[in-house]
């Protein structure tokens, strides 16, 4: 698939079906993901990678509750999904990187310093990279916040402090019924809304 088609193409799923992705299949995703964009080459970002009912299972009892499942039905088949991956923004890398020998007069030891926490965006290059990825692949892919039990999350599955997830990227084959997001049904701004040229 080209790369405009994939971008043109690429849409969140919200239904998939319980087939396992190959293994391979996977590796080459994440692979392709850790290709993103780091400034400084500093390369803060990192995937815990979640397969199999067990744990992600336990990824979606410790960030969301039955309450949020039983308001919206559609949101189950969110659930089906057999690969969960947790892209983490790693901030220390980033001090540590601008502290070395030929960043050191940036400035940027301090988080303080930077005018965006730019571990995070690195963090989000690498999420789109992999959406568009999936999509490449011919796989469904969804990207999710995490509101509600991120510290039980981070200590259940050991990940170290200073790190924090910027989501969840949920991985598999898209169900035949996908529904779309009654978001889709918003229009999209208009080019010459969006571009400023030379001023806002």
């Amino acid at each position: 698939m080209e790369l405009t088609e994939a971008i043109r193409r690429r849409h969140m799923t919200r239904s998939f079906t319980k087939d396992p992705l190959p293994k391979d299949l996977l590796d080459d995703l994440l692979a392709l993901a850790t290709r993103a964009p780091s400034a400084g080459n500093a390369q803060g970002r990192d995937f815990l990678v979640l397969e199999g009912k067990e744990q992600t299972s336990t990824f979606w009892e410790l960030t969301t509750t039955s309450q949020w499942w039983e308001r919206n039905p559609r949101r189950k088949p969110l659930r089906h999904a057999p690969v969960v991956v947790l892209p983490i923004a790693n901030q220390q890398c980033y001090l540590s990187r601008y502290s070395e020998a030929d960043k050191a007069g940036s400035g940027l030891s301090d988080p303080a310093s930077w005018p965006v926490p730019f571990w995070q965006i690195d963090a989000g290059f690498a999420t789109m990279v992999l959406l568009l990825a999936a999509q490449d692949a011919g796989l469904g892919a969804a990207f999710l916040g995490i509101f509600r039990g991120e510290d039980r999350l981070l200590a259940t599955f050991g990940i170290p402090e200073g790190c924090k997830p910027i989501g969840a990227v949920l991985l598999g084959y898209p169900a035949q019924t996908d529904p779309p997001s009654p978001s889709t049904h918003r229009p999209r701004r208009a080019f010459e809304d969006v571009i400023h040229r030379g001023h806002w």
